[in-house]
């Protein structure tokens, strides 16, 4: 979640006037969370309550609307603002699905990863909380490939592994960032901008270089650097110290630093919700690997 909050928050000051370089201040003036942060606050909370109440058959879809919503009357009016038919689909008593294959749906999906205990329930959670807004195939797609990514990044698959799954199931990643920087343009559709995420992460030498890179090609860079933040965030604390470090909590010094740092210009609620999250997704994880059960999120464990 972290990786989200952080990639969003950098690239916040340049969606609106990109700046197609890797070389800028990671946080200055301007920076601020918007609603990739807010809707990916929403959906581990959605997550946390379901957890609270696994026997309860509640539909978990419905769950998450109530709480997307709350979440969106509480902060109504985010750094960049809602998009306009997401915006008014928080406001509606009854709000349905409206068919968009727009990158919000990848923006808020790390905490589906994150909660999974195998990549099939990645993908099914991403599924799930992809459809209650962008129920195009597209929007749905660009959710799973993220989720995806970032699942098998928390278990310990190599970029090239990585970049191969994604390639088979979801999109090419037959280019560069160098390649494209020139002339990407701000484009908020999924196929639009979750290839260039994954491959800002898959080419990057660190966290930080990560969220850099994706802001450096411009375009809706806040996104961009929530998605490609999100996989970075997990593929190196697990490169620093397996699984058992994301389990942990044990992050490297230097992503230590940038959250701290991040820490200043986050809500508390998200902080709390981040560290309450992370309690439940490693008790998840550690029940699976014991046990191969938990308490279900969808649908009983696989």
């Amino acid at each position: 979640m972290y990786g989200a909050f952080i990639g969003d928050i950098v690239g916040s000051k340049y969606e609106f006037n990109n700046i197609k370089t890797k070389d800028f201040p990671l946080f200055s003036p301007g920076c601020d969370y918007t609603d990739d942060s807010i809707m990916t606050a929403a959906v581990a909370q959605a997550i946390l309550l379901r957890q609270q109440e696994p026997e309860n058959h509640r539909d978990f879809s419905g769950l998450l609307v109530e709480v997307m919503q709350d979440f969106g009357r509480r902060y109504p009016h985010p750094t960049g603002a809602y998009g306009g038919r997401f915006a008014d689909w928080l406001r509606r008593e009854n709000p349905a699905p409206y068919g968009s294959y727009g990158n919000g749906s990848a923006m808020r999906v790390s905490p589906c990863a994150l909660a999974a205990v195998t990549l099939e329930e990645a993908r099914e959670l991403a599924r799930g909380s992809a459809a209650v807004t962008h129920d195009h195939p597209e929007g749905i797609n660009g959710a799973e490939a993220v989720a995806a990514a970032l699942f098998l990044a928390k278990t310990g698959a190599s970029k090239e592994e990585i970049r191969q799954y994604v390639a088979e199931h979801f999109y090419s990643l037959d280019f560069t960032l160098d390649s494209i920087r020139a002339d990407y343009h701000f484009d908020v559709s999924c196929q639009g901008s979750v290839p260039q995420a994954i491959v800002a992460f898959l080419e990057s030498a660190d966290f930080e270089d990560a969220v850099r890179g994706a802001v450096s090609i411009g375009g809706d860079c806040d996104t961009t650097g929530a998605m490609a933040g999100s996989i970075a965030w997990t593929y190196y604390t697990v490169e620093a110290g397996g699984t058992e470090a994301w389990v942990q909590g044990r992050i490297p010094p230097a992503m230590e630093e940038i959250r701290a740092q991040a820490d200043s210009l986050l809500p508390q609620e998200f902080i709390h919700i981040a560290s309450a999250f992370h309690q439940l997704c490693r008790r998840r994880w550690e029940d699976w690997q014991s046990s191969s059960a938990c308490a279900p999120i969808l649908s009983p464990c696989p």
